[in-house]
């Protein structure tokens, strides 16, 4: 069984560093100014991926990120751990998308490049936003089954998926037919590390965005190596490419506006050492309600 796989990943700004720059005056979250990483559960769900293609032989596993030219980073880590291939989309209209747009412009390039996709695997939720929207988003605009909180793909035949899932209170397993949306939870399997001979292979693999300005793969060093090797030119796909409606796209297709993003540190100004004694329990607890921190 030839399963073809769309891996949505995510490069996101490390949100354990942010400073007084990260944001732009407009409200949208200043990417430059941070540390760009590899959403973890993306990671996760990438994981799920190549399980299934290792399962499956003569499947394919193929990222979709979207973001600015560095984004494509993502591929080339996710090409590293054993996927075929990816597509950066990328364009100044698909920038200040809140997840309404993003969902809209990843569904629209899947139905461009891959219209008869079987399963589309993302992470649960990307830690920039924490809303967990995008991946149902591009279900219900592509019509599509979907399950969420994955941790685990128990079977996967032509017709039909079995997963088990995490909610509250327990673990359930769920089968949907195919095609179908997952969405990967950071508790599922991690991700395989980084093969040694795929990133010789692939290390010098560019998108486009990538290139010096007014310098084509032809100006490049290794040169010859592009020519002799498609794949090392990442594939990217603009607003255009994709016959995306504009007022759909970017801040225009957002109705969600930020308007700022801090770095908050609690800091203790006293504190108590207590014991497990019956009368410091007590006192705790008559001092949280007094404060109606409880009750």
């Amino acid at each position: 069984m030839n399963l073809k796989i769309v891996v949505l990943a995510k490069q996101v700004p490390d949100t354990r560093n942010v400073g007084p720059d990260a944001m732009t005056p407009e409200g949208t979250v200043n990417r430059s100014a941070l540390p760009a990483i590899f959403n973890p559960e993306d990671l996760n769900a990438l994981e799920q991926a190549l399980r299934l293609k290792e399962q499956n032989p003569g499947s394919t596993v193929v990222v979709l990120t979207m973001g600015p030219g560095r984004a494509a980073e993502v591929i080339r880590e996710a090409v590293y751990r054993g996927a075929d291939g990816g597509y950066l989309l990328t364009d100044r209209a698909f920038a200040g998308a809140d997840t309404l747009a993003t969902s809209y412009a990843l569904a629209t390039a899947i139905k461009h490049f891959c219209p008869d996709v079987d399963l589309i695997i993302g992470g649960r939720q990307a830690i920039d936003g924490d809303t967990a929207q995008v991946g149902p988003q591009v279900a219900e605009k592509l019509g599509l089954n979907q399950i969420t909180y994955t941790e685990e793909v128990l079977e996967c035949t032509k017709d039909y998926i079995r997963v088990k899932r995490h909610i509250d209170g327990g673990v359930e397993t769920v089968e949907s037919p195919l095609p179908c949306v997952l969405t990967v939870n950071g508790s599922a399997a991690a991700c395989r590390p980084r093969n040694i001979k795929r990133l010789l292979q692939y290390k010098r693999a560019l998108a486009p965005l990538e290139l010096p300005k007014d310098t084509t793969y032809a100006d490049l060093p290794y040169a010859e190596q592009y020519e002799k090797k498609p794949y090392l030119k990442i594939q990217q796909l603009t607003c255009a490419d994709v016959n995306a409606d504009l007022e759909q796209c970017g801040l225009s297709g957002s109705p969600t506006k930020v308007k700022a993003v801090e770095n908050i540190v609690f800091k203790a100004k006293e504190s108590k050492v207590m014991t497990g004694s019956d009368e410091d329990v007590n006192a705790l607890i008559q001092e949280l309600l007094a404060s109606h921190t409880i009750g």
